[in-house]
């Protein structure tokens, strides 16, 4: 008998695999139902009535959101009537309104499983009607959220779709030296940033970024977690789309200045061209169709695509009515009701910040007036993917900004989310400076700050390394050897580990707990030149944060980097979870955790690439107290044992009660100690904070963990 592990990875195994004879049956409910549906749909049978009987045909209720149901006039649909609308081979896309609801409906069909046993059967009856891309985000949504399958762990997306992250020339390679190869032959295609591009085009430089597989299957990953108009009510889920996502532009903007780049600027102005194009080389399913392509200089415009009917206008209109919004000091919700925006508030009123970007992003079921803000983050994304054949008159795909796992890719995605991150940043600037009392903790002096890397002290490297993948997970290579590995080795940056040394003292009499908040940032902007507060404060990337008990007197506190609160260590490959043993406890901290907290940045990407002939950085550490820091959590709430920062934790609150970003969310108080604040550095007169130059060198070479 088959592993309930190994039964998830057979469900995930091939997604464009075709159809036997057992999967070319109709689903359970849509059989049963087609026989009763004049009974069902009968004149004076209640929308309870139909939906009672329903669940007692089938065993298994038909789920439709409100909003999305027929008109009484027309026949009931059939049973996943949204999720089959998406073809099969086409475009998926969450930021799609349609293909959210089409989503949800076979999420919460799956949801109704009580085993692993019937939701695999629940899956070969419609593996082969709906969109691959969908069934594959339901599944991974499902195993994520249902209790009684959090032992269960997903392999990697990279697995799962090989052609999301390799173009179609290495694939065809791939194919090609699998059909020659002898059966004991493992066939391996290398695969890195190089081959796409070349650096005749400056934003070329960052194509390691571009296409660094962990980076974009963690945005995949994090849309899973927190996905839009799913009515996943997650704690502090507005605050963290916006800080994930500014996070990962202050990551950006320091390997831009390591390879001799501006900043990325902001899309603000959409009538006038969009200067890079992209070609993504990427295949969208396994017959060889290729996302849309766009050429330098193209102009945004109107769409009038099935998936994208928006207007220009529609984004310049929500754009307009949010940043009144923000200068006015409030929202305006559905009811006509004035919501302030500020986040000096106490639980469990929402910060400022929280309501602003729910209705940003554009989350339905969170935004306080949907109909008004409308859909900016979303609609915006989908206007750029479209840009290439916004009337669908060349019947081409949507371009790559459409796919939460391939958006990452294109250059404008990061030109896109400084404009959304600019939109919060006008907000943040309207909130008061923190205090000397709110940054101080005045009981405890950190003394010194140093990174240690092999034998080395403040000096951390980087370079190359290479990660294996089996591409034939994801896809038929050759139909005479199915299970014969085809080896992807994908090239990416990495850098050896490290670990902080800081040296606390604790002046009370009593232990005291205390929140350990590390941030690193480049010393030097484009010109040389020092950066101010303002000009640096953007670039603060988190590196770690945790707390830690301080006893009186001296205290040694050494971390690792790869303990890191913001990094996922865990990306496993189908072989390496069929080599895993079942857990003796199914539901054991351990074993619920992983696909939640699974979503995390990659671990060899928590440093920048730095410059050959060394890059100067600053490292700032910052104690506060965790009393005033710490969340009451529900009972039986869990710990994420890795990227708390970026993913939260696990059916409970988020764990920080500080504004996502402390201290660098907000400009600085004018005056500290009766001094002027003007460098970040300014801070370290308070005993809490200190701060450290370190040098980051890009070594050019292999780097073996």
């Amino acid at each position: 008998m088959e592993s309930e592990q190994k039964q998830v990875l057979n469900m995930l195994q091939r997604p464009f695999r075709l159809q036997t004879r057992k999967q070319e049956k109709q689903p359970r409910s849509s059989r049963i139902v087609a026989a009763h549906v004049n009974l069902l749909s009968a004149p004076g049978r209640s929308e309870s009535e139909v939906r009672l009987n329903t669940t007692i045909l089938t065993g298994h209720p038909i789920v439709f959101d409100e909003g999305t149901r027929v008109v009484e006039s027309q026949p009931p649909p059939q049973p996943l009537a949204l999720a089959r609308s998406i073809p099969r081979g086409t475009v998926f896309s969450i930021f799609v309104k349609s293909h959210r609801l089409a989503a949800k409906e076979l999420c919460d069909y799956f949801m109704e499983a009580s085993s692993v046993k019937e939701l695999e059967e629940m899956v070969e009856e419609v593996q082969g009607l709906v969109n691959e891309k969908l069934f594959i985000f339901a599944i991974s949504f499902v195993i994520t959220r249902k209790p009684e399958m959090r032992h269960l762990r997903l392999p990697s997306i990279v697995e799962i779709f090989p052609s999301m992250f390799v173009p179609v020339t290495t694939l065809s390679e791939m194919e090609h030296e699998a059909k020659k190869s002898t059966p004991d032959q493992i066939v391996v295609t290398k695969y890195g940033p190089e081959f796409s591009s070349t650096h005749l085009k400056p934003e070329h430089r960052v194509a390691y970024w571009h296409e660094d597989y962990g980076i974009n299957s963690h945005h995949w990953h994090w849309h899973l977690v927190y996905p839009v108009d799913f009515g996943v009510k997650k704690d502090r889920k507005g605050e963290l789309f916006f800080y994930m996502h500014q996070q990962m532009l202050a990551r950006y903007d320091m390997d831009r200045l390591s390879v001799g780049l501006n900043r990325v600027q902001k899309l603000s102005n959409w009538r006038i061209p969009i200067p890079d194009g992209y070609f993504p080389k990427l295949t969208i399913n396994n017959s060889g169709q290729t996302w849309g392509s766009r050429q330098d200089n193209t102009l945004m415009q109107d769409s009038s695509r099935v998936e994208v009917r928006s207007k220009v206008s529609d984004l310049e209109q929500w754009h307009s009515r949010i940043m009144e919004a923000i200068h006015q000091g409030y929202l305006v919700d559905d009811k006509g009701n004035q919501i302030k925006l500020t986040d000096t508030v106490k639980p469990p009123e929402k910060r400022g910040i929280d309501l602003l970007s729910d209705a940003v992003e554009a989350d339905s079921s969170l935004s306080l007036n949907y109909s008004f803000y409308g859909s900016l983050h979303n609609v915006g994304h989908m206007l750029i993917a479209a840009v290439h054949d916004p009337d669908y008159f060349h019947q081409e795909n949507l371009g790559v900004m459409s796919e939460t796992g391939t958006a990452m890719r294109d250059p404008v995605f990061y030109r896109w989310h400084k404009y959304i991150d600019d939109i919060f940043q006008q907000y943040k600037l309207t909130q008061p400076p923190y205090t000397a009392e709110e940054l101080s903790l005045s009981s405890v002096e950190v003394v010194s700050v140093a990174v240690e890397c092999q034998s080395q002290k403040n000096q951390l490297i980087t370079g190359w390394s290479t990660r294996d993948f089996e591409a034939s997970r994801g896809l038929d290579f050759d139909n005479n050897k199915p299970d014969k590995p085809v080896i992807m080795q994908l090239k990416h940056l990495n850098h050896h580990p490290f670990v902080y040394n800081i040296e606390v003292i604790n002046s009370s009499s009593l232990p005291k707990e205390v929140t350990v908040r590390i941030f690193m940032a480049p010393k030097l902007n484009e010109k040389g030149a020092e950066m101010n507060f303002m000009e640096q404060r953007l670039l603060w990337a988190e590196m770690d944060r945790f707390t830690h008990n301080l006893k009186p007197g001296p205290n040694h506190i050494l971390r690792s980097s790869t303990s890191s609160s913001i990094t996922n260590l865990n990306d496993f490959t189908f072989r390496d979870l069929e080599k895993q043993p079942n857990p003796d406890n199914l539901v054991a901290p351990e074993n619920t955790l992983f696909n939640f907290c699974g979503c995390g940045w990659p671990q060899h990407m928590l440093l920048p690439r730095g410059k050959q002939e060394g890059m100067s950085f600053e490292l700032f550490v910052m104690v506060t107290d965790w009393n005033q820091d710490k969340v009451a959590q529900p009972d039986g709430a869990r710990s994420c044992s890795a990227a708390a920062s970026f993913c939260g934790i696990l059916d409970a609150l988020y764990p920080d009660g500080r504004p996502m970003g402390f201290p660098f969310d907000r400009r600085p108080l004018p005056m500290l100690l009766n001094r002027h604040v003007e460098r970040t550095s300014d801070l370290t007169r308070l005993s809490n904070i200190a701060m450290q130059d370190i040098t980051i060198t890009f070594t050019n070479a292999k780097i073996t963990q």
